[in-house]
């Protein structure tokens, strides 16, 4: 994984501050912003171009559902990963049919959000040449 620029979106501070030091032990990762709602990470999707979104699902006023609707339906959409939670089968066919290029459940982020990251961004990538 060379050089992926990563948006993180999440209304808890707590879990940006845990998820930014989780992502900064991987020097290939740059975290190039931070966002506390959906709203939010759609304007910051378009104006900071990341490779790929960390989105939470559960977040006021505009959801992770709808914000990776709507940032998917950008010209060159960054890759997007839901991360929650909720670890629901409805859940999860809803990220899907948003657009969502992944789904991590929170506690299983340790293990399955890097390796995740990795496929994914190697996949598009491959698609790119």
């Amino acid at each position: 994984m060379a050089g992926i620029r990563v948006l993180l979106a999440d209304d808890s501070p707590e879990f940006l501050k845990m998820m930014s030091g989780f992502l900064a032990r991987d020097s290939a990762i740059e975290l190039i912003g931070v966002a506390l709602s959906g709203q939010d990470a759609i304007k910051r999707s378009t104006d900071l171009s990341p490779d790929l979104v960390l989105m939470d699902l559960i977040m006021p006023h505009t959801n992770g559902l709808e914000a990776t609707r709507q940032i998917k339906s950008m010209p060159n959409a960054p890759i997007v990963v839901i991360l929650t939670g909720h670890d629901t089968p409805e859940y999860r066919s809803a990220a899907t049919a948003a657009g969502a290029d992944g789904f991590v459940y929170k506690p299983e982020l340790f293990k399955e959000l890097l390796p995740l990251m990795r496929h994914l961004t190697t996949v598009v990538a491959e698609k790119e040449r």
